[in-house]
Order: structure tokens, then C-alpha cells, then sequence
């Protein structure tokens, strides 16, 4: 079996781990580095916790630290919701330092993709490194096969009224982003939405193994008094679609970003009447398959 090539960009937080969790024990993808930016909490935190839960798989991949603020703007992150450290909810006794290369994101992008024809970029956390890539490696863009963002939104936001947390945090990135020449698939929160793990899916989860205990804490300590009601795990349904694309309903559009407005800067323009011949937007899932496959998923994550 060839191995799909993904290389994970992503700022954990809580719903980051799960779906790191997802890629590296996939048989079927093969990830040669991770980068980190800041987003859910600063870019220390989120590196630190990168290598926290890589020690705690017992994985080693390359990790390498990207940008710490937005291109332009003053960085306001989510750690009223994943706590101070970002994975609040959990003690981790070591973290991979072995895996931290002295070299930044951007450039640890460039030189992984420059290695094959075609590599997959996973974006789960705000644009910024992703921008950066495009813009001083624009050539990349002839070695990515595509970039699925878990970000922006169709209808109304979760960081904004109408501006998801990825997309608003660094509006200026996912412009870049969306206006390159590049195949790109948005899997935003209407996606998240859907895909929500119920109390009682959770409670099993926490029961499968090691890792389902610790993703399952993680998920109690981020919804809070709101447990009953279940999760919405946004940043899975993105490593989702690359292994079970059929999952999901996706249409081509095109998609321009907000900059300017007080209510709405980051929101994410999404227009089916004008088609994008490198841009997809998904629209639905199969939740209860895509559910069930990551009870499945952690079940094999047997030796954690």
C-alpha cells in the first residue's frame, strides 16, 4: 500500500490532539513533520505540547516551530476554552524534545516538499505558516498535491459573528491562502457542527485505552458544565476527509476573505454561483460513520 504524505500544521488545543492523534496511527498516511503556530495559545505552549503528545504516542516526528503573532495583527488566543498550558485537563509526564529541529516551520515545509511530487498539507490551526510558505516558496505550490484547512465558515462564526476562530485569528494568511494557486478543500465549522460526539460516545471512548482516557479528559475539561451535550470535534473532520473522502459532500466555490469589517474581519466569503477550479467548500458528512471510525481508530491505539 503507498502511503499518502502529510505534513501537519497545527496549534494544539484540545481538538488538535485527537486529530494528531488520527494521522500518526493511520496505516494509511505517513506524516514527516509537523510544524506549530500559534493560535488556540502561544507558539511556546503549542510546541511544548506537540512534543507533550508525541512522547505520550510514542511517535517520533520532526517538529518545527513556525510564527508566534499573525502577519499583521495582534494575536488574541483561545485559552479561555483549551486552558493557559492549551491541553488543560490532562498531566503529560515528558515531552519529545528529541523531535524539535533548530530549523523554522516555513523553511522545514520547503525542504520536506521539495523530497517527493506530491504532499498533502493538513492545516488545523490559524494560516500564517501556510501564508508565509506561499509567499516566499511560491514554487511550492507545484509540490502540494492540496491543503485541507479545517477553518472559516459558511454561515456564522465561532470567533465573530460571522468569522471562525482559524480564519479570523490571521486574516491577512488565509487570504494568501485561498487566492493561491493551489488546490485547497474548507472543512469548516457547518462541518464541525455535524460532527458532534455525544456524552455517551465520549464516556466510551474514555474506556477504550490510554489514549481515549486522555482525549476523553481532554474533551470533559473542554466543554465544561457543557459535557451533557456533547463535543464538536471540529479539527478531526479535517484529517477525515483525507482518508475518507466519501464521507463527505463537497462543492467547487470560490472564497474571498474578509479584512475590513468591525464585525466581520476574517469571515470567509464563500460563493457557489462562482466556481474555483482549485478551491472545494464541504457542505455535509456522515457523521455516525465518522464517528464510529474514530472509536475504531483509538481501539487500535492499543499499546499507548
Amino acid at each position: 500500500m503507498i502511503k499518502k504524505t502529510v505534513i501537519i500544521d497545527t496549534d494544539p488545543g484540545i481538538d488538535d490532539a485527537m486529530a494528531i492523534a488520527l494521522a500518526l496511527f493511520s496505516q494509511e498516511i505517513d506524516v514527516p513533520l509537523i510544524t506549530t503556530v500559534a493560535g488556540n495559545v502561544g507558539l511556546e505552549n503549542v510546541t511544548t505540547n506537540t512534543l507533550r503528545l508525541l512522547s505520550f504516542f510514542k511517535k517520533h516526528v520532526k517538529v518545527a516551530k513556525g510564527a508566534s503573532q499573525p502577519l499583521l495583527r495582534v494575536s488574541e488566543d483561545a485559552s479561555q476554552f483549551h486552558g493557559e498550558t492549551g491541553l488543560a485537563g490532562f498531566s503529560y509526564d515528558k515531552q519529545a524534545t528529541e523531535c524539535l529541529i533548530d530549523t523554522h516551520a516555513v523553511n522545514a515545509m520547503y525542504q520536506e516538499l521539495m523530497k517527493r511530487q506530491k504532499t498533502t498539507v493538513l492545516a488545523i490551526g490559524p494560516l500564517t505558516n501556510i501564508a508565509l510558505l506561499l509567499r516566499m516558496y511560491p514554487d511550492s505550490v507545484h509540490y502540494i498535491d492540496e491543503i485541507v484547512i479545517m477553518g472559516g465558515a459558511i454561515n456564522r462564526g465561532n470567533y465573530g459573528v460571522y468569522t471562525e476562530f482559524n480564519s479570523g485569528f490571521d486574516p491577512e494568511a488565509t487570504k494568501i491562502v485561498y487566492s493561491a494557486p493551489v488546490k485547497k478543500v474548507m472543512i469548516g465549522l457547518e462541518i464541525g457542527n455535524q460532527a458532534i460526539m455525544e456524552k455517551e460516545v465520549l464516556e466510551r471512548l474514555g474506556n477504550i485505552n490510554g489514549v481515549g482516557k486522555m482525549l476523553s479528559a481532554l474533551f470533559k475539561h473542554y466543554q465544561g458544565e457543557y459535557f451533557d451535550k456533547g463535543v464538536e470535534v471540529y479539527d478531526s473532520t479535517a484529517i477525515g476527509y483525507i482518508l475518507h473522502p466519501e464521507w463527505y459532500t463537497c462543492l467547487e466555490a470560490s472564497v474571498d476573505v474578509e479584512l475590513c469589517g468591525t464585525y466581520t474581519s476574517g469571515a470567509t466569503l464563500v460563493d457557489f454561483t462562482q466556481k474555483s477550479q482549485y478551491i472545494k467548500v464541504c457542505t455535509t458528512i456522515d457523521a455516525p460513520k465518522f464517528i464510529e471510525w474514530i472509536i475504531d481508530s483509538v481501539a487500535y491505539m492499543s499499546h499507548v
